[in-house]
């Protein structure tokens, strides 16, 4: 609970604003679901995300797939990093979003345990698309399975290869986490991915 947030006044209302990490400190009392704010801070925010409505839509759709994926006080801090690294990236327009946004459902998938594998493409009640159905969609993938931000595959993504990237990754998150089919940033993000 942060008193005086939603105050048009208050200083507080800045920190609080979607794209911006900052640090907090809170009174956690374990027998309670509110706690208390009592200090926060600045690390980044970044701006320049805001300034593109593909971008701006692509990250909002990473954090809600981060919320919906992730248990409460389960640090993932490894995941945390390639999240700080693709929005980093996403704000200094280093490279295509969708990749970066590929790149990071990639990442999610392996760090909670369900890394793809190109390989395998039939799963209890579920056949997934063919990962080498375009004509760059394997290597793509691959490249972005090698969780290497600074190495983003420099192959041509095809409008084939988009629709085999996102369909692939989005099958293999709906598989694994029941309850992203409610996400509708989601619904937004590959509309965009399309594209």
């Amino acid at each position: 609970m942060i008193k005086g947030a939603k105050s048009k006044r208050s200083p507080k209302s800045a920190q609080f604003q979607p794209l911006s990490y900052v640090d907090l400190i809170y009174n956690h009392k374990p027998n309670r679901n509110l706690h208390i704010l009592s200090k926060v801070n600045f690390r980044e925010f970044w701006s320049r995300i805001l300034d593109d409505l593909r971008t701006i839509t692509l990250s909002m759709a990473i954090l809600d797939l981060t919320e919906k994926t992730l248990s409460d006080e389960d640090p993932h801090p490894k995941l945390f990093s390639v999240l700080k690294g693709v929005l980093r990236a996403l704000n200094e327009k280093k490279a295509d979003p969708n990749l970066l946004f590929w790149f990071y459902e990639c990442s999610l998938l392996t760090h909670l345990g369900f890394q793809p594998n190109l390989d395998i493409r039939e799963f209890p009640g579920l056949t997934l698309p063919n990962p080498n159905g375009g004509p760059n969609s394997g290597v793509i993938l691959s490249s972005l399975l090698a969780e290497d931000i600074a190495n983003l595959p420099k192959e041509k993504v095809t409008p084939r290869d988009r629709t085999i990237i996102s369909d692939y990754l989005w099958s293999l998150l709906r598989y694994h986490f029941d309850n992203l089919a409610k996400i509708k940033s989601m619904d937004v993000a590959r509309k965009i991915l399309a594209e």
